[in-house]
């Protein structure tokens, strides 16, 4: 087991991990529409029984639209986990997105790494349904926080 570091939201801005750029709304909805595409292939890969695709592709749906969030805000991450980090400081201490959405991006990023690079995992046909349905809802949650972001 690969015990990883904790980044918190102060350590990604000071490395850079996350960098202020211009908000862009045209940028969110690229980012959404990204997601919507890998959770399709997460949805082809998994009638196909192909569980390791279809459970980085549920991640990259989860990802892209959590990023979508950081574009309509003017921030862009160089780091997975600083994703979620952002999300924790500008969204959840502000009640504006429950903490459990944040949870589940950093669980199903924690999946797809060992998915991605641990040579003995592979994934089930159960983690990868649990993966695109976790997708599916958090695509929506983030299609609903950007909404009322706007």
């Amino acid at each position: 087991m690969v015990i990883r570091m904790q980044l918190r939201f102060k350590n990604c801005i000071e490395k850079g991990l996350l960098r202020k750029i211009p908000a862009s709304e045209d940028n969110a909805i690229r980012s959404i529409n990204k997601a919507e595409s890998w959770l399709k292939e997460a949805e082809k890969s998994f009638q196909g029984e192909a569980y390791d695709s279809s459970v980085l592709s549920s991640y990259l749906a989860m990802f892209h639209s959590a990023r979508a969030i950081l574009f309509l805000d003017g921030y862009r991450e160089k780091s997975h986990a600083c994703v979620a980090r952002y999300l924790e400081e500008q969204y959840v201490s502000k009640k504006k997105l429950e903490k459990k959405w944040v949870e589940l991006l950093d669980h199903h990023r924690e999946i797809r790494h060992d998915d991605q690079y641990d040579l003995s995992f592979y994934s089930s046909d159960e983690e990868a349904k649990k993966a695109l349905e976790s997708a599916g809802q958090f695509l929506q949650r983030m299609k609903h926080l950007l909404n009322s972001s706007k």
